[in-house]
């Protein structure tokens, strides 16, 4: 047979495969057709049947829901392009998701004793939670700081108090990951100085800090500097990580606290990649070539209480985040496509009546994580939003992955869900959603403008009105809160209460650095920093010689304050 005769034969063995297709779907037309006839005459319970975003849920999937493109362009395999199916070849077959519970309060050796104990009992890396005071960049002794030391997390106010919170804890072996955005640039200096003061080098270093000022703006408020300057300083951090921390990611990019604000999946599913566009677009403007920092980018996903859409949101954000990375940004190592993520239960879904409930919602919410394939996690404990947790609480919260991790079977295969109808439908619905917002946004004229003009503010109170309306008319259950609420009386649990003892102790020893430390030193590179804000030099060597001789939190802060100026919110409502 002649080539040309072959490939005749080949194109008509094609077209009668394609014709039985057509087939096969027109009968399944026909079929469900019928069967939605028949389904109509059955009396529905009285329920939304809709997720927890809103977006409604037909009865039945069928494979007439899924969408056109073939296997290999939608999902793929795991660790290849598109990533749908997860970021690595092997996924949990080889490796677990790291066990990482967020934790801080205090002074920092109370948290470096909980560090420990968490370490002891199986974590597996370290989040570390930074009082209110931190978050602003004020010192414990600031004015600012009375009455918020150490309540919602640790104090760390110097290098002197992050050699604490991490002594005895090796950070050549251990990750760390630390949430703070507004001065995450001086928190992370003072990270990488103690970390030299353990003699480890930065290039060892693992972990991540957040560093994502753009959703403080959209949904948090834990700003200093307005945008510009906030993103420049963001930027530094990819240009000196990049050179220096080659295993550190400099960002988290998140959408967990969009949210928690009230955001939709969807919206939060948009809202947090369009910000991390942003910043690639920002960093390719500096000059950076994309696959010298790309590869550094981490999100920092929320985990909501509606399970399948929860596990579609993972799913789609590693597709349209390699496709763009590829074909839009242009970047050419793969590594800079694949979309790594942290991932935390929903603490806007925890309730102070009977929190022993929050037990089992965790649960489910951690299990949504693992199939939405997350690199790490964290898992709420029952008594957040009572107070901080106590050490039975995160025993029991952490004790919750574990046994997913080791009994459920969810790790035994990879991406066990891929090919349901209604999985897919909903990976493919949340992708459009996404994209349609994107348009939005660019409309706008960009993230920053958007932002300006109180766009993503008002987008997420809207959703956030619409969900509480929801569960105060009742249409939303929420068990033990607005139905099944027997028994609520009896649910009081022991809570970890704050000495306030703790703040008079860090007041002290903020006095005892300042008094030990060399004054001409700290005004010397105080004096250096402030020039250099005024360039457009990189800022992180500069930081990190403050924080070498101890400069403070505020100190370093004032300093570059008084060139790029502070950040005033307008009124929008």
């Amino acid at each position: 047979m002649s080539t040309i005769e072959k490939e005749a034969s080949g194109s008509s063995e094609l077209l009668v495969l394609l014709r039985e297709q057509e087939a096969e779907l027109s009968e399944l037309r026909e079929r469900l057709s019928r069967w939605e006839q028949s389904y109509a005459q059955a009396q529905e319970r009285d329920s939304l049947f809709s997720t927890v975003s809103g977006r409604e849920i037909k009865p039945l999937y069928t494979p007439l829901d899924r969408s056109a493109s073939q296997y290999q362009d939608a999902l793929g395999f795991p660790g290849e392009y598109p990533f749908t199916r997860g970021p690595y070849s092997t996924m949990y077959r080889t490796r677990l998701w790291t066990k990482r519970q967020f934790a801080g309060f205090g002074t920092a050796k109370e948290t470096n004793e909980r560090y420990k104990y968490l370490l002891k009992q199986g974590q597996t890396g370290l989040s570390v939670a930074f009082d209110f005071p931190t978050l602003m960049g004020f010192d414990s002794d600031h004015p600012r700081s009375l009455g918020e030391v150490g309540v919602c997390g640790v104090a760390i106010s110097s290098l002197h108090d992050m050699e604490r919170l991490f002594e005895g804890i090796p950070l050549n072996e251990v990750s760390v990951s630390m949430t703070i955005n507004g001065p995450a640039i001086i928190l992370f200096c003072f990270y990488v100085a103690a970390a030299e003061k353990q003699g480890v080098s930065p290039r060892v270093l693992r972990g991540t800090v957040q560093n994502d000022i753009l959703k403080e703006y959209q949904a948090q408020h834990a700003w200093i500097f307005p945008p510009e300057p906030a993103i420049r300083c963001i930027v530094d951090m990819f240009e000196w990580c990049s050179e220096n921390t080659p295993n550190y990611n400099p960002i988290s990019i998140s959408g967990y606290h969009i949210r928690e604000a009230g955001a939709t999946a969807s919206q939060e599913l948009a809202f947090t990649l369009r910000n991390g566009f942003e910043y690639v677009e920002r960093a390719i403007a500096r000059g950076l070539d994309v696959d010298s920092f790309s590869p550094h980018l981490s999100f920092f996903f929320d985990v909501h209480n509606d399970f399948f859409e929860e596990i579609a949101k993972f799913r789609a954000a590693r597709r349209i985040w390699a496709r763009m990375m590829r074909e839009k940004y242009q970047a050419k190592n793969p590594e800079s496509w694949r979309l790594r993520t942290h991932a935390q239960t929903a603490g806007v879904t925890l309730t102070a009546q009977q929190p022993e409930n929050n037990i089992v919602r965790v649960a489910y919410q951690a299990m949504a994580a693992a199939l939405g394939g997350t690199q790490s996690l964290h898992t709420n404990s029952m008594d957040e939003t009572l107070a901080l947790p106590t050490e039975k609480s995160v025993r029991i919260a952490l004790r919750t992955q574990q046994v997913l991790a080791f009994e459920s079977g969810v790790t035994n295969t990879i991406d066990p869900l891929a090919g349901s109808y209604f999985l897919e439908a909903l990976t493919d619905e949340l992708e459009r959603d996404a994209l349609a917002i994107f348009e939005e946004i660019d409309c706008l004229g960009g993230v920053v403008p958007a932002i300006e003009e109180g766009w993503f503010q008002r987008e997420i109170s809207m959703s956030a009105m619409l969900q509480q309306r929801e569960v105060e008319a009742g249409d939303r259950v929420v068990v033990g809160v607005n139905r099944f609420t027997e028994g609520s009386e009896e649910d009081e649990i022991e809570t970890l209460r704050i000495d306030p003892v703790i703040e008079e102790s860090q007041v002290a020893q903020m006095a005892d650095l300042r008094a030990h430390r060399d004054p001409e030193a700290v005004e010397r590179r105080l004096r250096e920093l402030q020039e250099s804000s005024r360039t457009g030099e990189n800022l992180v060597p500069r930081i990190l010689e403050c924080a070498r001789v101890y400069c403070t939190l505020y100190e370093i802060r004032r300093a570059m304050e008084d060139v790029f100026d502070s950040y005033k919110e307008p009124v929008f409502f």
